[in-house]
């Protein structure tokens, strides 16, 4: 069920008149507009975007709310209008089965990022060039596959992929941060071992990885970040609609920022609005003209 249109416009107001109380005489930052909702998946590509989004929009005289979800979750959260926007839709095949229970109750702004990949990562001193080639080195691998949260969509292409090619290979689920904390393990170490992996991520700036080949193509080809808003959001908020709206950036940019949050004592949130003060000629692309 959507939110109701005028409990929507109540809270709003209410921002809007407290924040009206703090402005500064001369300040040009603009009173507040009210509150934009973002919800996210907990990988380190969309903490990156998202982190960056709330800067971006909080420079526009937003508050912003970020709330970590699951993939399932995070799209419906926008379906339902809990949440007002994601900028985490991975399109065509990652998030397809998510787009098509909601696309019909959502709005497509479009490609924010161009240049993703999905699929098998194995440190680039392995043996083995082809997930066709996993069961025959299956015991040096552990017999797993070490995965992501279950509810990713890539978890769900990934189980796809162990019965296209009847592995032997349990897919073991679990988060982005143990995945990653694996395969450090395994390369100190000098181990074999198997992740599901996807570009852009800052393990492939970190350390030599290589993609497994996918001859059967179960993980399809080159993908795109897409941004998606909740209806209605571009009639009660239209400035931030377009703000999210001309959102758009490189691999290359985000790893920047996903690379600044590997650092430890790493703060998202501060790197990201380190990183908008630092690209505001990129930044003023994606802000409305005054």
């Amino acid at each position: 069920m959507k939110k109701h249109p005028l409990n929507r416009r109540i809270r709003l107001a209410t921002l809007a008149l407290a924040a009206g109380t703090a402005l500064a005489a001369g300040s040009a930052q603009a009173q507040d507009k009210g509150s934009v909702h973002l919800a996210y998946v907990e990988w380190s590509s969309e903490v990156a975007s998202t982190n960056v989004v709330r800067a971006v929009l909080e420079q526009a005289g937003y508050e912003v709310e970020m709330t970590s979800l699951s993939a399932a979750a995070m799209w419906q959260a926008v379906a339902t209008g809990d949440a007002d926007a994601i900028v985490a839709a991975w399109l065509p095949t990652t998030h397809a089965d998510y787009m098509e229970r909601v696309g019909d109750e959502v709005v497509d702004l479009g490609v924010n990022l161009d240049g993703t990949k999905l699929g098998l990562v194995v440190p680039a001193y392995s043996d083995i060039d082809s997930i066709a080639e996993l069961n025959d080195h299956a015991d040096s691998f552990n017999n797993e596959i070490i995965g992501i949260d279950p509810g990713a969509g890539l978890m769900g292409l990934t189980e796809k992929v162990v019965d296209a090619y009847d592995l032997d290979l349990a897919l073991r689920s679990g988060s982005g941060a143990t995945m990653t904390a694996a395969l450090e393990s395994a390369i100190q170490n000098e181990e074999d071992v198997v992740v599901t992996g996807w570009t852009p991520h800052w393990k492939f700036a970190r350390w030599d990885l290589k993609y497994l080949e996918d001859p059967e193509n179960v993980y399809g080809g080159a993908e795109q970040i897409h941004t998606i808003a909740r209806q209605g959001l571009e009639e009660e908020m239209p400035e931030a609609y377009a703000i999210l709206d001309a959102f758009e950036w490189t691999p290359e940019q985000m790893g920047e920022v996903m690379l600044m949050n590997q650092e430890e004592d790493a703060d998202p949130y501060e790197n990201a609005k380190q990183w908008v003060e630092e690209n505001q000629d990129l930044v003023q692309e994606w802000l409305p003209e005054s």
